[in-house]
């Protein structure tokens, strides 16, 4: 396993391990679930040196960080758990008790990376920040993070703040690769991290779907699994099948290994069995030549999906059968 030291936190693995889908019905889950299934995926984890484990206080409202840390056990000490607050009446008392409430479900006394869930439209970081700061000074937590924020209210949170916003935590692949263009640069440049949620786009960049071979459920209403953007990206996803040829992987693994060599990037999949965990971890250890990676860039940049109105339309019409 790759890992990056990372200043407040300690020792990251470079492929961490989300749990959403922990507390999510939607995914899969339940109670054999939650006590079966998720207990074994984050032991298996640990035993292969996963030390990044990513909850909220929103995914399945609190259950996702009780599964999460009942299935770490006498562990949940010495990784590094990353749990997040959405900002609403984001007031110093109020995230003081919601920090306090998210610690009590995880079983610890101090959450090593506490993070901002979203960015707050109508509050701005000088309401919220003083909370989080009152939080690191008390040793609550051992570092702020901020998910889902432009690179200019990144900058603004850690004046807010007064001191560094260790990471930001955003949407970010080869399907969706917005971040190389400015949040990667400033991370490297500052020495802090950028966390990629959603890293093979909801299964995408597997590499099985396409215009006659969409998905159903949850997936259907992401737009990128539209008739029209699964034969945009078909260019990037035989770029993927090539290299993953070439260094005997899968696509998906590839993905991966594109994201976590980059530098301060490390990314966050689910995983719904032992079995998909040790598939992204193995990602780890694939070293993508420097040809391939630009490759690959260069193919995720050419990517231009259509747009969700779009998508909205396209979809309406193959309802109806028009």
């Amino acid at each position: 396993m790759r890992h990056i030291d990372v200043e407040g936190i300690g020792r990251v693995s470079r492929i961490g391990l989300g749990t959403w889908q922990f507390g999510a019905r939607e995914w899969g889950y339940g109670d054999s679930y939650a006590s079966g299934a998720a207990r074994d995926i984050v032991q298996r984890a640990l035993a292969l040196g996963v030390t990044l484990f990513d909850t909220a206080e929103v995914y399945g409202f609190g259950k996702s960080e009780r599964i999460l840390g009942e299935a770490l056990g006498a562990a949940r000490s010495d990784v590094v758990v990353a749990s997040k607050i959405m900002p609403v009446a984001p007031f110093p008392a109020v995230i003081k008790q919601r920090e306090k409430a998210s610690a009590q479900r995880l079983g610890l006394t101090r959450i090593p990376l506490y993070q901002v869930h979203q960015s707050n439209p109508v509050v701005p970081d000088t309401v919220i920040m003083p909370g989080m700061r009152q939080l690191l000074d008390s040793g609550a937590i051992g570092a702020v993070g901020v998910s889902n924020y432009s690179l200019a209210r990144w900058q603004k949170a850690d004046a807010a703040l007064g001191r560094p916003v260790i990471s930001n935590q955003v949407h970010f692949s080869l399907a969706h690769p917005d971040a190389l263009e400015d949040l990667v640069p400033f991370a490297e440049r500052e020495n802090r991290i950028v966390i990629a949620y959603s890293p093979l786009a909801q299964g995408l960049l597997g590499g099985k779907y396409g215009p006659d071979n969409r998905p159903g459920g949850v997936r259907a209403m992401n737009r990128l699994f539209g008739t029209e953007n699964l034969k945009r990206i078909e260019p990037l996803l035989d770029t993927l099948r090539r290299v993953a040829a070439e260094v005997n992987a899968q696509p998906a693994q590839v993905a991966l290994a594109w994201l976590i060599q980059l530098p301060g990037v490390v990314a966050i999949p689910g995983a719904s069995s032992v079995e998909q965990l040790e598939f992204n971890v193995a990602a780890a250890d694939i070293e993508l030549p420097p040809e391939s990676r630009d490759a690959l860039t260069a193919a995720a940049r050419a990517f231009r999906p259509v747009s969700a109105g779009r998508f909205l339309t396209d979809l309406a019409r193959e309802k109806i059968g028009r």
